[in-house]
C-alpha cells in the first residue's frame, strides 16, 4: 500500500510570517497523525525560512524514530514514518544524524530556489554524496535520492548505495494540467522510470506538486511505496481544515 507522508514545512512558513508561535507545527503534526498520516516530512533549508533546527529536534521527540518511541496517538499506528529532505551540506548532515529520522531524502539545492527545480544530475561527482550515504546508512537511517524519471539518474543512483529514489513529480503535475493525455503519457515515463528503479533493487518515492486530482493517476505507479506532499494539502486545508485535508489525501492515495 502506497503511505502518505505529509510535508509540513507550509505551516512552519506561515508561523515564520509573524515571528511568533502560530500556527504551531507540532500541533499540526498532531493532527497529521490523529487524521491517520503514516508520515511526516521536512525539509530544513540553510536559511530556515520554513522548518528550524528546533522544529526537527521537536518533531523527533514528538514522532520518535526506530530506537526511541513515544507515546503517540492510537489513531497513529504503531510504524509513523519520519522523513527529513536536504541538500548534503554538512551542518544538515548533523542534524539528520542527531534527529535519527527513517529515512533522509537528499535533495539538490539551486541558490536563490523557491522550491527543488530538478532531480540530481548524473553528472554528480559520486564524491559529494558517497561519504554521507555512508554516514547516514551507519546511523541506520534509509536514504533516498531525488531524480528525475530518467535511467541515468537512476542508475546513477544505485551505484552510490541509495536504498531508495524520490521521482520528482512537477513535470507530471504540469503534464496533467494540460490535458489527461499529456498526464497518461508523462506517467508512462514515470512507470519505466518505476519499473527500473525496482528491478535494481531501489523503493519508489514521490514528491512535488501532486494533487487530489492527479494523483488518481499517479497512484496507479508500479512498485510505489510512499508520495510526500505539502503545498496542496495545506491548500487544501485552508477551506476543510487540516484534519480533512489529510482524510482526503489519504483516500485519494489508498484509493479507500
Amino acid at each position: 500500500m502506497i503511505r502518505l507522508s505529509v510535508n509540513v514545512n507550509k505551516v512552519a512558513t506561515l508561523r515564520n510570517a509573524r515571528a511568533g508561535a502560530l500556527p504551531d507545527v507540532s500541533e499540526a503534526v498532531a493532527v497529521c497523525l490523529d487524521a491517520g498520516a503514516p508520515g511526516i516530512t521536512v525539509h530544513p533549508r540553510a536559511d530556515e525560512r520554513h522548518i528550524t533546527r528546533r522544529d526537527v529536534t521537536a518533531i523527533a521527540d514528538q514522532l520518535g524514530t526506530p530506537r526511541r518511541r513515544p507515546a503517540l496517538p492510537a489513531s497513529a499506528g504503531e510504524d509513523i514514518e519520519f522523513n527529513i529532505e536536504g541538500d548534503p551540506r554538512a551542518d544538515f548532515v548533523d542534524l539528520v544524524v542527531a534527529a535519527r529520522p527513517h529515512q533522509c531524502t537528499l535533495v539538490p539545492v539551486l541558490p536563490g530556489e523557491v522550491t527543488s527545480q530538478a532531480g540530481w544530475p548524473a553528472s554528480t561527482s559520486p564524491e559529494r554524496l558517497t561519504a554521507v550515504i555512508a554516514r547516514l546508512h551507519a546511523e541506520g537511517i534509509r536514504v533516498s535520492l531525488f531524480v528525475d524519471p530518467e535511467e541515468a539518474p537512476i542508475r546513477w543512483a544505485k551505484r552510490l548505495g541509495a536504498d531508495r529514489i524520490e521521482l520528482y513529480t512537477e513535470p507530471f503535475a504540469t503534464a496533467c494540467a494540460s490535458g489527461r493525455d499529456a498526464g497518461r503519457a508523462s506517467f508512462d515515463t514515470y512507470a519505466a522510470a518505476a519499473s527500473l528503479a525496482h528491478a535494481l533493487g531501489m523503493g519508489i518515492n514521490a514528491g512535488h506538486d501532486l494533487d487530489l486530482e492527479n494523483l488518481l493517476i499517479f497512484r496507479e505507479l508500479p512498485h510505489l511505496d510512499e508520495v510526500s506532499i505539502g503545498h496542496a494539502l495545506i491548500s487544501h486545508a485552508l477551506f476543510v481544515g487540516l484534519d480533512r485535508a489529510v482524510r482526503d489525501y489519504l483516500s485519494v492515495v489508498t484509493g479507500r
